[in-house]
């Protein structure tokens, strides 16, 4: 019996496909080519946009550093070669303008001023904004909007009535009248950022206090408020930074020169010292007037521009 040898054809090896590179092909089109398309006009455009970035800086930075260089001169040097380096730091000129000039009185007089505006304002609005983003009844609503129509009211309209509504409460020209009036002015911003900063925090944890048998007091002081922390320095940055530099309601309301702010002792020593010459003594004093708030500035701006940031993604 004869059998058929049978042969063993080789089953063919599937072709493997190499790695996939990830170098573009020649001939793709993707996010690559479009980079390589746009390149030459991102880099003109970093070009020019660092070019005037850095003619604004120049415009914001040169005087300032002239104004701390024209302070330490004396009067001669400065009517003689305005622009040249001071041949001696006469460091006397911020000791004549913080007693002679009364600087000092109106730096304390400003320190008051803020510090009873600045604990109202981020207080009363911390609490009026906490209601309006988490309880909803039927005033809500237009409470909200009544807040927020004092942010299209110009204060000019209503320094004249201002004045007298003061006059009569009498609380014209002292301190404490006037951070009033400061509280007032900034508090439809502040709760009106501030609403749409609560309405980011959780309100499970609120939830949770009140389960747990916490009052709503202690619920807002105790947990939301500490939560918060970072819209109120925002604000309190943001406010400071305004009310340190209000010149026109002390102007209306403060007529005293003992109870002068530091905007409108700076006005009062410029017209003084025009007459007196003493150019050196109001040199000092703008820049004692300007250091607190670049202060401010610089340590916490990290915190304001984070706060401003979360309070109006989801605001």
């Amino acid at each position: 019996m004869s059998s058929t040898p049978t042969t063993n054809t080789p089953t063919p090896i599937p072709a493997i496909d190499p790695e996939p590179s990830d170098e573009p092909k020649a001939g793709a089109t993707g996010v690559t080519a479009v980079g390589r398309q746009r390149g030459p006009g991102a880099i003109l455009y970093q070009i020019v946009s660092q070019f005037l970035l850095l003619i604004w800086a120049a415009m914001v930075i040169l005087p300032f550093l002239w104004m701390i260089m024209t302070a330490l001169k004396s009067d001669m040097e400065i009517l003689t070669d305005p622009f040249g380096l001071p041949e001696q730091l006469l460091w006397e000129n911020y000791e004549r303008a913080w007693n002679t000039a009364n600087i000092g009185s109106y730096f304390f007089n400003t320190l008051f001023v803020m510090a009873m505006s600045l604990t109202g304002t981020l207080l009363v609005s911390a609490m009026a904004a906490y209601v309006l983003a988490r309880f909803e009844f039927r005033a809500n609503r237009p409470l909200f909007l009544l807040f927020s129509a004092g942010l299209m009211f110009p204060v000019f309209l209503g320094l004249v009535p201002l004045y007298f509504l003061m006059q009569d409460l009498r609380l014209l020209d002292t301190l404490h009248g006037l951070a009033l009036v400061y509280i007032a002015y900034s508090l439809p911003f502040t709760i009106f950022f501030m609403v749409g900063f609560f309405k980011t925090l959780p309100g499970e944890v609120a939830e949770a206090a009140i389960v747990d048998g916490a009052t709503h007091y202690q619920t807002f002081f105790q947990i939301m408020l500490p939560m918060a922390k970072p819209g109120i320095i925002a604000m309190g940055i943001f406010n400071f930074l305004g009310q340190w530099n209000q010149f026109l309601l002390p102007l209306v309301l403060v007529s005293s020169e003992d109870r002068y702010v530091l905007s409108q002792g700076l006005n009062f020593l410029a017209i003084q010292q025009g007459y007196n010459s003493d150019y050196s003594a109001l040199f000092a004093a703008l820049v004692i007037v300007m250091v607190p708030t670049l202060i401010v500035y610089i340590l916490f701006q990290r915190r304001l521009e984070s706060g401003l940031t979360a309070g109006a993604l989801k605001g």
